[in-house]
C-alpha cells in the first residue's frame, strides 16, 4: 500500500477516535423530520424547458415529496416564500477545479472548500473537479461534505489526472517544485501502464479519471502557428485511451479528457470518453462520432474567456481558442449534440461563483435561453457517475431538495442567472436573500 495512503488511513482512524467528532457528523444535513412548502411563483421545469406558475414544493427531509399546483401545505411546514421569484434545479457545473493556491496542504484544502462553497452559494449545488493539481484532497472534501461535517455542494472528483500536461505547467504541490514528467506515478507509457494508472486512481477514491489527449503548451507561443492555427500535439497513443476507457468502465469509474484537436480529439472521442472537453476544433466527422456514441460536449467557456486576451496578442487578433469554441459550439448544437454546462472555474482569473456569466454566450450560439438552462440540468446529470440523474438535474418528486431561485425569468434574460437570491441544498437553506430584505 502507497506510504501517503497509510498515513491517511491512520490519520482519519485517529480523527473518528476524538471525542465529539461524531456530534458534527451530519451538522450541516437536513434533519430527516423537517417539513418545508416553498411557494413558486414561477418554477423552471427543466425536463420540458418551459416555465409553470403557481406552483408548491414540499421538501420532507433532504427531499422533495411533492411538486405541483394546487398542493395543500403540511399543517406545521416552514413555508417559504419565493412567490415573486423564479425557482429552479440547484445547477450543475461539470469542470471546477477547486484548488486554486496555498503554500501547504492545509492551506490548499481550506482555500479549496472556500471555493466549493462560493459556487454552492451562487447556485451551483453540485460539482465535478476535474483535477486537484496534485494530491487527494478533493476525495476528503467530497466526503466531509457528503457526511455533512463541513457545508458544500454534492461533488465528484478526479484527483490526480493520470497524465499532467507534459510542459510542467503545474508545480508539484506536495514539494512546490515544477517536477519533471508525469506526477508521482501516473506514467501511462503504453496500455499496461495505463491500466495500472487507473487501479491506482480507483484505489484513492475517485469517481473519475482524467487524460490530456494534447498538449497546449501553457499558453505560450508554441501553441500557435504562424498562420494563427492551433498546435494540437497528441500525448497519448489511441491504444493507450482505450486502454484507460476500458479499464475506468470495467472498476466503475468514468473518464474525461482534455482535448483540443487533431489526433488527440481523436483518439478521446473514438474510445468513448464519458466527457469530451474543450474540443475546439471538432468538425463534422467528430460530431459523427458523438452522436453515434451518444457523447456529450464540455465547451468550459469561462476557461477560454480568461485566455481571450493573451491568445489574440499571440495570433495577431487571427485567432483565438475562445472563436474556436464558437464555431464548434455552434455545429455540435446544429446537429443535436448534448451541450454539458462546464466553466473551467480555477482561480482569481477563472473565479468561482461567477460562471452562470456562461449561459449568456450559449444563448448567442445556438440555443435558446431554455436550452442553456438545461445544459446545467440534466444534459450535465446525465453524465455523472453512479446514476446520480435519478436524484438531481429537475424539481421532481423523490429528488434531492436541490432548488434555487432568481427574481427574474432567465427565459427572457438570461443573465438572471448570474444573480441567484435563494439556495437550499438537500433541504439545508444556504442562502435566502429575499427573506434578509
Amino acid at each position: 500500500m502507497n506510504w501517503r495512503i497509510k498515513l491517511s488511513a491512520l490519520f482519519l482512524a485517529a480523527l473518528a477516535a476524538l471525542p465529539g467528532l461524531a456530534q458534527t457528523e451530519g451538522k450541516y444535513l437536513a434533519p430527516p423530520n423537517q417539513v418545508i412548502a416553498i411557494r413558486a411563483g414561477r418554477l423552471f421545469d427543466a425536463r420540458n424547458g418551459t416555465l409553470l406558475t403557481s406552483q408548491i414544493v414540499i421538501v420532507r427531509g433532504d427531499r422533495i415529496a411533492e411538486a405541483g399546483s394546487g398542493l395543500a401545505i403540511p399543517v406545521g411546514a416552514k413555508v417559504i416564500d419565493l412567490s415573486n421569484a423564479t425557482v429552479m434545479p440547484g445547477m450543475i457545473d461539470a469542470h471546477v477545479h477547486i484548488n486554486t493556491g496555498g503554500d501547504t496542504e492545509a492551506q490548499r484544502t481550506l482555500i479549496a472548500l472556500a471555493n466549493a462553497q462560493i459556487d454552492l452559494a451562487a447556485g451551483f449545488t453540485t460539482l465535478l473537479d476535474m483535477d486537484s493539481r496534485g494530491g487527494y484532497n478533493t476525495v476528503d472534501i467530497r466526503d466531509q461534505i457528503s457526511t455533512g461535517r463541513v457545508q458544500g455542494p454534492r461533488m465528484q472528483v478526479v484527483g490526480e489526472s493520470l497524465n499532467p500536461r507534459a510542459t510542467n505547467y503545474y508545480p508539484d504541490i506536495r514539494t512546490g517544485r515544477f517536477q519533471e514528467g508525469f506526477i508521482e506515478n501516473k506514467n501511462v507509457n503504453g496500455p499496461w501502464l495505463a491500466r495500472a494508472a487507473v487501479r491506482e486512481a480507483k484505489l484513492h477514491g475517485v469517481d473519475w479519471v482524467k487524460i490530456y489527449t494534447t498538449q497546449d503548451f501553457a499558453g505560450t507561443m508554441h501553441m500557435w502557428t504562424p498562420e494563427a492555427k492551433l498546435v494540437n500535439s497528441p500525448s497519448l497513443t489511441f491504444e493507450e485511451v482505450q486502454a484507460i476507457v476500458d479499464e475506468a468502465h470495467r472498476l466503475g469509474l468514468k473518464v474525461a479528457c482534455h482535448a483540443y484537436g487533431g489526433e488527440g480529439m481523436a483518439s478521446c472521442i473514438n474510445a468513448g470518453v464519458d466527457a469530451p472537453n474543450h474540443l475546439l476544433e471538432l468538425d463534422q466527422d467528430g460530431i459523427k462520432v458523438l452522436l453515434q456514441k451518444k457523447l456529450p460536449f464540455v465547451p468550459t467557456l469561462d476557461d477560454l474567456i480568461s485566455l481571450e486576451k493573451s491568445d489574440l496578442e499571440m495570433t495577431g487578433g487571427r485567432n483565438s481558442r475562445m472563436k474556436l469554441a464558437e464555431q464548434a459550439v455552434r455545429r455540435a448544437v446544429a446537429a443535436g449534440v448534448p451541450i454539458v454546462f462546464g466553466s473551467g472555474a480555477t482561480s482569481a482569473v477563472i473565479p468561482h461563483g461567477k460562471q452562470a456569466n456562461q449561459f449568456a454566450f450559449y444563448a448567442k450560439w445556438g440555443l435558446t435561453p431554455a436550452q442553456a438552462l438545461q445544459t446545467a440540468y440534466l444534459n450535465a446529470a446525465h453524465m455523472l457517475n453512479y446514476g446520480i440523474e435519478k436524484d438531481i438535474g429537475t424539481v421532481e418528486k423523490g429528488k434531492f431538495a436541490d432548488i434555487i431561485a432568481v427574481s427574474g425569468n432567465p427565459l427572457t434574460d438570461i443573465t438572471e442567472m448570474e444573480r441567484v437570491r435563494f439556495v437550499m441544498k438537500g433541504g439545508t437553506v444556504i442562502r435566502d436573500d429575499f427573506a434578509e430584505r
